[in-house]
């Protein structure tokens, strides 16, 4: 299982579902073999009950006497034929505790094989999870988020019930069936074949739809993954639903998949019905078949009636367990459609690192030096093209530009969170694709465009710039990001519960909860991609009066589009198309004619 503190993953060796399964079931081998163990002792109790039962009929009630019988051989382990016959309780005695016996081994095997496969499944959860958080920004971007919570909820689940009993229920029925036929044969030869005239016809049947469900299972699942998609999708934007009045159009919508859904899982269904009926009609017959059979030998004298209750229960104790193996095939289908969408997911390349990422040395100091840089997403639009600046430590670089013109994919690089083509890029001298991307995202705080709360409280949403925070810290971080006269406002202060996204609060309150966390974790470097977009004038002006006298103590880099966060930086560069279209101070940029000063004047104009 990956570890949490796994440095970096580059990627991931594309296992099929079979050593995949096998390598997570180490440290779980054991016990699936002392389960195989128990599996083995219930088989030869199973066997034992009719032996017993046979020989009291034909040995201990009618007397007979067959040399080298095995039923003859159980009796005699009881006291023998006149001892049994003069104490019926012997034998009764016998299969009451035989039954017993096999019932003990088959409760343990079920209990070991359930203890594997919860570990098995707890790991899988663990490592997906794992493999998760390390996966390229790039995979998320295009992923469904539905339908990965699909394979990393009721995917692992269907893997865990097939290892909790369809993987040992294979095993119970094949043992049955190569544990019955020399024993079968060694009671009569004739009553052997015909008790296995329509076995493989059963068999034959379960194979066949087996390869039926597993592709129907698949189709049942996608459905599924879609409506899941639909549901987060709806609960998440229901704001947006409600103001638009759109709940009619959500509702038509949520009704394609979820009819899709219906009509699959009932194609699904009419299957297993298909199978269990016809499987039902074959067994009986096969049963028939036996019990007739049987009563032309008795007639003839040359079968004993004791061999054939022998043999009727041999046939239900086989039967049952190869019928189910039809059914335990399909569900094995499904697992094995399981472990194939959760193995897509592991097999994909976490994000790439140099073989031996590197740490400067000494204290950080936050400097920044970008030269020639490219970047282009995976369609090939050029996002940065060929873009240098210098941020010192200590300086304020405000960035300005339209729409689309790279600046939060700016940001977006500096964390690693992308890599880029071709130029560097190098904190305190050391070029990021050397470097160990843990090392590089500890030397930012960042608030994001758009900050996300967890459902936590507003302290613990706070704490998580810094765990280890002393209340006094958060308390400082909060009133720096001009927060803490707004939650000592609320009944219970730093701990009252954000909803979901932190949906209880304002967007404002959310920007600012988010600055206190970055401020919080004092980083050597602060992102702050347009992060006071919802607050007003006012507070805005306030917490940048407060960022303006932590002036060389932290290297901040300013996304905004207000001119007024902007003017007090040490450098500004204005972005578009991803290019630096211009660059200087405020003072150089308002002289010069260009984007810049025409913002400017608007901005005044209307103020």
């Amino acid at each position: 299982m990956p570890s949490s503190s796994h440095p970096e993953v580059t990627s991931t060796t594309s296992l099929s579902p079979g050593r995949l399964l096998w390598s997570l079931m180490r440290g779980y081998r054991l016990l699936y073999g002392l389960a195989i163990l128990a599996l083995l002792i219930h088989t030869a109790v199973g066997y034992l009950v009719p032996l017993v039962a046979s020989g009291t009929i034909d040995y201990a009630l009618s007397g007979e006497t067959v040399e080298n019988s095995l039923p003859a051989r159980a009796i005699q382990l009881l006291g023998g034929e006149a001892v049994v016959r003069d104490s019926l309780w012997r034998p009764a005695l016998a299969i009451v505790l035989l039954t017993m016996f096999g019932g003990l081994f088959h409760y343990l095997k079920g209990h070991l094989s359930a203890l594997a496969s919860d570990g098995i499944a707890r790991r899988l959860k663990d490592r997906l999870f794992d493999h998760l958080q390390r996966l390229p920004s790039a995979y998320h971007d295009k992923a469904d988020s539905g339908d990965t919570i699909q394979r990393c909820t009721s995917d692992v689940e269907t893997l865990r019930l097939a290892l909790a009993s369809q993987v040992v229920d294979v095993g119970n029925a094949l043992l049955l069936l190569l544990t019955a036929i020399p024993l079968m044969i060694f009671l009569d030869g004739r009553m052997t074949v015909a008790s296995f005239v329509l076995l493989g016809p059963i068999i034959f049947f379960g194979f066949f739809f087996f390869a039926r469900v597993r592709d129907t299972f698949q189709q049942v699942d996608e459905a599924e993954g879609k409506v899941t998609r639909v549901v987060q999708e709806n609960l998440t934007g229901l704001r947006v639903v409600r103001a638009f009045a759109r709940q009619e159009f959500e509702i038509g919508k949520f009704a394609g998949p979820n009819q899709l859904y219906r009509d699959r899982q009932l194609r699904l269904l009419r299957i297993l019905a298909y199978y269990w009926s016809i499987s039902d009609l074959i067994v009986l017959l096969q049963q028939g078949i036996v019990l007739l059979v049987g009563i032309h030998f008795i007639s003839t004298g040359t079968l004993t009636v004791g061999t054939l209750f022998a043999f009727m229960m041999f046939l239900n104790l086989l039967l049952w367990p190869v019928r189910q193996m039809g059914r335990t095939l399909t569900d094995l289908g499904k697992s094995v459609v399981a472990l194939t969408r959760v193995g897509q997911i592991l097999s994909e390349a976490g994000e790439s690192a140099p073989a031996a990422p590197k740490t400067p040395l000494g204290a950080p100091k936050g400097r920044i030096e970008v030269r020639d840089l490219v970047f282009a997403h995976a369609e090939g639009h050029a996002a940065i093209n060929g873009i240098s600046f210098t941020v010192e430590p200590g300086e304020t670089l405000a960035i300005l530009g339209p729409s689309g013109a790279g600046k939060s994919t700016l940001m977006h690089l500096l964390l690693r969170l992308y890599d880029y083509q071709e130029g560097t890029v190098r904190l305190d001298g050391l070029e990021l694709r050397e470097a160990d991307r843990r090392w590089v995202r500890a030397q930012f705080s960042v608030v994001m465009q758009e900050p996300f709360l967890y459902s936590k409280t507003i302290g613990e949403n706070i704490r998580l710039g810094r765990t280890s925070a002393e209340p006094r810290d958060v308390l400082s971080a909060a009133r720096m990001a001009h927060i803490d006269e707004t939650i000592q406002t609320f009944p219970q202060g730093y701990e009252t519960l954000v909803g979901e996204r932190g949906i209880t609060l304002s967007g404002g309150q959310r920007q600012r909860v988010a600055l206190a966390r970055a401020l919080l974790r004092e980083a050597p470097v602060l992102l702050l991609d347009d992060a006071l977009s919802a607050v007003d004038a006012e507070t805005e002006a306030t917490i940048l009066e407060a960022l303006r006298q932590r002036h060389g103590k932290r290297t901040t880099l300013v996304i905004a589009h207000r001119l007024s966060t902007l003017a007090h930086a040490d450098q500004i560069i204005v972005l578009d198309a991803g290019r630096i279209l211009q660059q200087g101070t405020h003072a150089d940029l308002v002289r010069q004619d260009g984007l810049y000063r025409r913002l400017w004047e608007i901005q005044n104009a209307v103020a």
